[in-house]
């Protein structure tokens, strides 16, 4: 006899967001961000040329920091587009992490100088967050300057600045 498998597409927002926070402790401000963007691409910067993946891993939003600060207000997750919690975190880590592959395999293990960043002009607003970019940073390695598209974006919360993810456009 076969086994019934019962899929439950039609779960409302709020129980496919109480489902995806199961095991995260509720939370209200980002963590191990930094108080201002320059700081945080400058250690984006640091990590990327010395191969230090705990250091990126600091400076990226978490799964608990999307659960509980992020994705309550994004408008991806809000209608019309109403993604639920578990597909946009999947999208958002998995370009992320290419992003940052690229990134690594581009400029890993180089003498890497920061020189600036610019992220767009006016941020979006979502809730208690403000969202920059895409941005893009100025870097020097072995004498050549380039402006690379290495991030992209960034959000701020209550003076706090992480990494939204790690898209990029490099290769």
């Amino acid at each position: 006899m076969a086994t019934r498998v019962t899929v439950d597409s039609t779960l409302t927002r709020e129980e496919a967001l109480r489902r995806f926070r199961v095991g995260l402790d509720s939370i209200g401000d980002l963590a191990n961000g930094s108080t201002d963007q320059t700081d945080l691409v400058k250690r984006f910067v640091a990590a990327i040329g010395a191969r230090d993946t705990a250091a990126l891993g600091e400076l990226a939003l978490t799964k608990q920091e999307f659960a509980w600060i992020y994705y309550p207000t994004t408008p991806q997750g809000l209608p019309p587009y109403d993604l639920a919690p578990s597909l946009l975190w999947f999208l958002v880590e998995g370009r992320g992490s290419q992003g940052l592959a690229r990134a690594l395999r581009t400029l890993g293990g180089q003498p890497i100088i920061y020189s600036s960043h610019s992220c767009d002009t006016e941020p979006s607003i979502e809730g208690n967050n403000r969202i920059w970019g895409p941005c893009q940073v100025t870097i020097r390695t072995n004498g050549t300057t380039s402006t690379l598209p290495l991030i992209g974006q960034i959000i701020e919360r209550n003076g706090r600045f992480k990494f939204l993810n790690y898209t990029n456009k490099l290769d």
